[in-house]
C-alpha cells in the first residue's frame, strides 16, 4: 500500500529512556510519515538531556508526557496506549533499529479490515538487516517458540517492537508488566481474546550494547515468566 494513498490515522507511541543520541533523528523520521496523525513520546525519566530535547519539539502532532521516574517500557506504554486517539497505535523504539517509512506495511492488514493487530518480524523477511549477535537471537527465537507453545500463534518473532493495533483493542487490554515482559504478556492477551494477527516483514537495524541496547539475560528470564504467568490471558 503506497504513501501516496496514506491519510494520517496512526498513533505512534514512542517510550523514551536516556536517548539524546538519537531523539532528533527518530521523531523526524515518524513525523515524515504520512501515516502519522499524532506522536506520543513517554520520557521515562531520562537523565542524559532527552527531556530538554523534548521540550523543544515544535509540532502541533508531538504529545510529551513525562513519567515522575524510570518505570520500564511496559509502564510507559500503558501511559502512552491510554493517550492515543488515531484508529491505529503502534509501538516505536526511540532509537534507529526500525524504520518509520515501513508504517504502511505494518497498516495495510488493518486498513484492509483484515486484522486486529499486526506483528513486524525481523525473521520473516526480504528486508536489510544488520548482522549482530547470535545469541540474542537464539533467544529471541526461543521466546518466540515458547509463547507460541502456550498460546498457538505460529508467529515469527513475538519480541519484535513493532506491534500496531487498532486503538481500541490496545486500550482494553490492561497491560501489567512495567517492562520489557510487556511483549509476552501482551502477545499472551492477544491470543486469549481470539484476535486477528497479522505479521509482516520488516528490515532491522539493530545496535550494540555500547551504542546503547538495554534489554538483557534478566529481562529474558522475566519473558520466560510471562509466557508462563499469563498464558491463559
Amino acid at each position: 500500500m503506497g504513501d501516496n494513498h496514506s491519510t494520517p490515522c496512526l498513533t505512534v507511541v514512542m517510550p523514551c529512556f536516556n536517548e539524546l543520541a538519537t531523539i532528533d533523528e527518530i521523531t523526524k523520521r515518524v513525523l515524515d510519515s504520512p501515516w502519522v496523525g499524532e506522536l506520543v513520546i513517554v520520557d521515562d525519566g531520562s537523565t542524559d538531556g532527552t527531556r530538554d530535547r523534548l521540550a523543544e519539539l515544535d509540532d502541533p502532532r508531538v504529545r510529551v508526557i513525562l513519567q515522575p521516574h524510570n518505570q520500564g517500557k511496559g509502564a510507559a506504554l500503558r501511559t502512552g496506549f491510554a493517550a492515543a486517539t488515531m484508529p491505529y497505535a503502534v509501538v516505536q523504539d526511540a532509537d534507529l533499529e526500525y524504520d518509520p517509512e515501513e508504517y504502511g506495511v505494518l497498516l495495510e492488514p488493518l486498513l484492509d479490515g483484515r486484522a486486529d493487530v499486526v506483528y513486524g518480524s525481523r525473521f520473516q523477511s526480504g528486508r536489510p538487516h544488520r548482522v549482530l549477535f547470535f545469541w540474542h537471537s537464539m533467544g529471541n527465537k526461543l521466546l518466540t517458540l515458547l509463547s507460541n507453545m502456550v498460546t498457538d500463534l505460529n508467529l515469527t518473532d513475538m519480541e519484535t517492537c513493532y506491534k500496531a493495533f487498532r486503538t481500541e483493542v490496545i486500550q482494553s487490554i490492561p497491560i501489567e508488566e512495567d517492562r520489557f515482559g510487556f511483549e509476552p504478556e501482551i502477545t499472551a492477551k492477544v491470543a486469549a481474546r481470539r484476535l486477528r494477527v497479522y505479521e509482516v516483514g520488516i528490515s532491522y537495524n539493530g545496535r550494540t550494547y555500547a551504542e546503547g541496547k538495554k534489554i538483557g539475560w534478566k529481562d529474558g528470564l522475566r519473558a520466560l515468566y510471562c509466557i508462563v504467568r499469563y498464558r491463559k490471558g
